[in-house]
């Protein structure tokens, strides 16, 4: 080899080592110093844990506050967005008014994927279109990640996420991807991404499908709960002046002439439990109401150009055993292009999402085509070993994803998840579009864009960045402990409460009452199968719940979590509520049929009667005689039908205690008719649904069985049923 030649050689080895050096550095060691460094400690001024602890004010304080003086800023909407422009505008000093028609995140802030993130996928299109604005929007993402996470730590959590990888030579592609990730973070970095083995992913993710899997990436993003985080901000917000208010619904906006040019001046509202209607005077008036963002903007004026385009995203929710407790599951390529996340949450796993254009509608509802979708592309990824049943679907609710176009583009392509700020010629600031990670920057701009087109003088900077929110100031991960000690609470009930309310658990401990029992001393739960309290409901009233629906969904996730065990709950949880807000029995039976009308159209407990009934009835001519038989068996009478005195009957017989309430709803879980008894058709028809997975556990079926071999007594614990 001639000297020239290998001067090159020397010169491409010293380049080669230096690219990978630096590739290492960049997205292993850089990543892993990174993470290590990122937290810094939050100070809190003692008059900031004062102004936390104070008592809050009533709802007719507020109502009283916000009518009689003018508003510096009006925010209309009462989600993630809106909420965290009312925290943002009253730490500034501004007199801050909001209102939201239904209650706070009712709408899609509580119907989210539970997910605090950056976005990988969005990372990948920054890479492979040369798209800048797709990779501010990343880094932005996740530094607001990192201190979401800070300012609520009792509220969310970095969860790992895995990606399968079942072609060999995707791993490299996967690696770089998620390391990537990493190093966009910089000191906003969670934890560094790792790659599994074959055994070892399956060891993490036993359900996983086995078949051609070669490997596994996980990298970390964060998790929380979305109704109890936007009802924190919606609190600390309240705590530092601001006027917000549930229930009070935009009917007008107010126009005044200012030097012969129309302006927005404030809003004509009413107020949605009393019917009562009044004006709020505002300097500057916001638009956050996300997929209402148009009728707001036509509000100011008729004519304007929409720019909102509703999405569909559909969830569902597993029991636990799907999914380990500990780590979730990115598919990034289903049948159709779309992503589907399959995580733990709140002790079952949550599965989605959809992504199909829609009508903006008060009451979204998931459909059973959505629902399907989803179960199929869960099939892909879990094990042929877990039959994976439509029955073992527990919840399922659809939010409405406000998509926005730039009104300034006249393409298509400018419709985006990142968000817009719009100024009206009439002053009406609108921000749409964005996601929940992103909601406090998005606030931060809107006040800003507020402050200079609206000549307001706010006291001081934006002050959110690093500022807890109500409940983090005196949490610690050992707060539960206290609860149990110091007060007799179970320990699933005390990391509950300790997770959801933070340093203010205590409060809602001590609203307690004795269970009667040796132990726990004190908390009654609402529900058998789940940590929720009735010493919660009292709470929520203080926290402006005013219906049943705000405890059911948001003040608790019952709904969220198993439709079932909140209908089951709700009779109870009225009865705490009326105690407390003094409803009469009209106003109670008006509550009950609102909240369960909610459950059945939009948490999809009326999808899964539909579903029943449409299962197709395939029986051989021996297995219509053996579930003949089984029916007869209870049928004593011979009368063709089963009746709540025969299940009385059975159950006397075989010397186990049911109260009338659960009579009803063993037999009201198959009496399709609703007529009080259960003929062979209906009979059949739900034999049918359990060979095809549409339903699981039936209590009914069960006492069928145990009835005709007379061998064994039956458990009476509620099934789980599904949607």
């Amino acid at each position: 080899m001639s000297t020239r030649a290998l001067k090159y050689a020397k010169r491409l080895v010293y380049v080669s080592l230096f690219g990978v050096g630096s590739f290492y550095t960049a997205t292993v060691i850089y990543p892993s110093i990174a993470c290590r460094y990122r937290k810094s400690p939050i100070l809190i001024e003692h008059d900031e844990i004062q102004r936390m602890n104070a008592p809050l004010p009533t709802r007719d304080e507020l109502i009283k506050g916000i009518r009689c003086q003018e508003m510096d800023v009006l925010i209309i909407g009462g989600g993630a967005t809106g909420l965290g422009v009312a925290l943002d505008a009253a730490t500034r000093g501004l007199k801050t008014g909001l209102v939201e028609k239904f209650d706070f995140s009712s709408g899609t802030s509580s119907r989210s994927t539970k997910l605090i993130h950056g976005g990988v996928r969005y990372l990948q299109k920054a890479v492979f279109n040369l798209d800048y604005e797709q990779y501010k929007m990343v880094k932005e993402a996740l530094a607001e990640r990192a201190n979401l996470l800070d300012i609520a730590p009792h509220l969310a959590y970095p969860l790992p996420i895995m990606l399968p990888v079942y072609k060999w030579w995707q791993v490299p592609y996967y690696w770089a991807g998620v390391k990537a990730y990493d190093f966009v973070a910089g000191f906003q970095l969670l934890k560094p991404s790792f790659l599994l083995s074959y055994s070892k992913a399956l060891e993490q993710f036993p359900m996983l499908n086995r078949d051609k899997l070669k490997a596994a990436l996980v990298y970390y993003d964060g998790m929380h709960d979305d109704a109890r985080m936007a009802i924190s901000l919606a609190l600390t917000a309240i705590r530092h002046g601001a006027y917000c208010l549930n229930y009070t619904e935009c009917k007008e906006l107010i126009k005044t002439c200012e030097n012969g040019v129309e302006k927005i001046s404030g809003a004509r509202v009413r107020n949605t439990l009393t019917g009562e209607e009044y004006c709020i005077k505002a300097k500057c008036v916001i638009n956050a109401t996300g997929p209402y963002t148009d009728c707001i903007r036509c509000m100011g004026d008729s004519k304007t150009k929409k720019i909102c385009q509703p999405s569909s995203g559909v969830h569902i929710v597993l029991p636990d055993y799907y999914s380990p407790a500990s780590m979730g599951l990115l598919d990034p390529s289903t049948s159709d292009g779309r992503v589907i996340f399959f995580l733990p949450w709140q002790n079952v796993t949550v599965a989605g999402t959809t992504d199909n254009p829609c009508e903006i509608s008060d009451n979204p509802t998931p459909s059973e085509k959505e629902i399907q979708f989803i179960l199929n592309e869960i099939r892909n990824y879990i094990s042929p070993d877990v039959e994976v049943r439509r029955g073992d679907v527990l919840s399922a609710w659809s939010g409405i994803r406000p998509l926005v176009s730039d009104p300034n583009k006249s393409d298509t392509q400018s419709i985006a998840r990142n968000h817009i700020i719009e100024v009206s010629k009439n002053k009406l600031i609108t921000i749409a579009g964005g996601k929940w990670t992103t909601y406090r920057r998005m606030a931060e701009e809107t006040v800003d864009k507020a402050i200079e087109v609206c000549k307001l003088t706010p006291q001081g900077q934006c002050r959110t960045k690093g500022l807890l929110l109500d409940g983090a100031h005196g949490w610690s991960p050992t707060l539960f402990i206290r609860l149990v000690q110091d007060y007799g609470l179970e320990n699933a009930v005390a990391q509950h409460l300790a997770n959801t309310y933070g340093d203010k658990a205590c409060k809602v401990a001590s609203l307690s009452t004795m269970t009667g029992k040796r132990w726990p001393v004190v908390g009654k739960r609402i529900h058998d199968e789940y940590p929720y309290i009735e010493a919660e409901v009292k709470y929520a009233v203080r926290e402006y719940a005013c219906r049943a629906i705000d405890i059911v969904a948001r003040r608790t996730r019952l709904s969220f979590i198993n439709v079932h065990a909140a209908q089951e709950a709700l009779p109870r949880i009225i009865d705490i509520m009326a105690e407390e807000l003094k409803w009469d029995e009209k106003t109670k039976k008006s509550e009950l049929a609102h909240a369960e009308r909610y459950l059945r159209t939009e948490m999809g407990l009326d999808i899964k009667k539909a579903t029943e009934k449409d299962v197709p009835l395939n029986f051989t001519k021996d297995e219509i005689n053996n579930y003949v038989r089984r029916f007869k068996s209870l049928d004593v009478e011979n009368k063709g039908y089963i009746s709540i005195n025969d299940l009385r009957r059975y159950f006397k017989n075989i010397g186990e205690k049911i109260q009338e309430e659960q009579l009803h709803d063993i037999l009201t879980e198959v009496d399709l008719n609703r007529n009080a008894q259960v003929d062979i058709g209906e009979f059949l028809q739900l034999m049918s649904a359990i060979e095809h997975g549409t339903v699981v556990n039936s209590r009914f079926a069960k006492a069928l069985e145990d009835n005709e071999r007379k061998t064994k007594k039956i458990s009476v614990e509620r099934s789980g049923g599904g949607v």
